[in-house]
C-alpha cells in the first residue's frame, strides 16, 4: 500500500506541473450527489490555485453513467462505486479507474425510534418501522443498502426479502420526488416523515442531521457493516487540464477537503 500511495504521489506531482493548454471552455465534472459538498469545495480550490473554470453536476452515479452512455461528456466522472467508472472503462471511455475516496453505510432515524447500532436489524425488521433507501442501480447507496439486506440474510434467515420488500426508494431514481431547492434531500424525506429509517452513507446522514437536527445516526454494526469505494476516471482525449483536475481530486489539498467531509480520503497520505 505504502508503495503504491508513493506512486501515486509521483504522479499527482508530474501532473500538477504540467504546463496549461490554452482553453476557453471550462471543464466540465460529473459526481455522485454524496460527493457535492466537499467536490463542490475542491472545485473551488482548484479554480482559485489554477484560475481555472470547472462547471459541475451533481446526481445519482447511475443515472450519470447512463447520462455519459447517452451522448454526454464530462472530462471526469466521479462515482460513489467503482462498477459505474468500470463500465465506462470496458467500453473505452476513458482509463484508469481510480479509487480516491471510501465511504460507509450509517442508518439515520427518527428522533422518536428506539434504535441502537445493537438493534439495528431487530428495528428495521419490525414491520411498524418504514425503511427509506435511494434507488439500486440508479444510485450505489441503493445498491449498498441491498448488500447490507443480504448481509442480514446470513444473520436471520428472511431478513433479505422482508427488507428488500419493505424497503421504500425515495431517492436517487429516474422519478424520485426532488428535495426543494437549498435543501439536503435526505434531511428533507425525514424532516417530511416519509421514513422511520433512511440508510445512506454517513458523509450524507452528518449533512441531513444539521439541516434536522433531531435526527439520530446509528452506527451499522460490524457484521452488517458496508464500506463503499469511489472511483474516478477521465474521458478519453480529454484535455490536460481534465487530468489536472482529477489529479488535484487525490492531491493532499483535495484529500484534506474530502476528509473534512467524513470520507476516508485514502488515496495519497494527507500532510499535516
Amino acid at each position: 500500500m505504502k508503495s503504491y500511495r508513493n506512486y501515486v504521489a509521483v504522479v499527482v506531482f508530474l501532473v500538477l506541473a504540467m504546463p496549461l493548454s490554452a482553453s476557453a471552455d471550462a471543464l466540465k465534472l460529473y459526481a455522485a450527489g454524496s460527493l457535492k459538498a466537499a467536490l463542490g469545495d475542491v472545485v473551488a480550490s482548484y479554480e482559485q490555485t489554477y484560475q481555472a473554470k470547472v462547471t459541475t453536476k451533481f446526481g445519482p452515479s447511475g443515472l450519470l453513467r447512463k447520462a455519459i452512455e447517452g451522448g454526454e461528456s464530462p472530462d471526469v466522472f466521479a462515482s460513489a462505486n467503482m462498477a459505474h467508472p468500470e463500465k465506462l472503462a470496458a467500453s473505452g471511455w476513458g482509463s484508469p479507474v481510480v479509487l480516491f475516496a471510501r465511504n460507509q453505510l450509517c442508518a439515520l432515524a427518527q428522533p422518536d425510534v428506539e434504535i441502537t447500532t445493537e438493534t439495528l436489524l431487530h428495528t428495521l425488521m419490525d414491520s411498524t418501522v418504514r425503511v427509506g433507501t435511494s434507488t439500486p442501480k440508479a444510485d450505489p447507496s441503493g445498491d449498498y443498502a441491498w448488500e447490507l439486506f443480504t448481509k442480514a440474510d446470513t444473520i436471520q434467515a428472511g431478513s433479505f426479502a422482508t427488507l428488500s420488500g419493505k424497503a421504500l426508494q425515495l431517492t436517487g431514481g429516474p422519478d424520485s420526488e426532488k428535495a426543494p431547492a437549498g435543501h439536503n434531500p435526505y434531511g428533507w424525506v425525514m424532516g417530511e416523515k416519509k421514513a422511520d429509517v433512511f440508510l445512506t452513507y454517513c458523509t450524507n446522514a452528518v449533512l441531513a442531521q444539521k439541516e434536522v437536527q433531531a435526527l439520530k445516526i446509528i452506527r451499522i454494526p460490524g457484521e452488517l457493516s458496508v464500506g463503499a469505494d469511489y472511483g474516478l476516471l477521465v474521458r478519453d482525449g480529454a484535455v490536460n487540464e481534465a487530468w489536472r483536475l482529477a489529479m488535484y481530486i487525490l492531491s493532499p489539498e483535495g484529500q484534506k477537503i474530502l476528509s473534512k467531509y467524513g470520507f476516508e480520503a485514502t488515496a495519497i497520505p494527507i500532510q499535516n
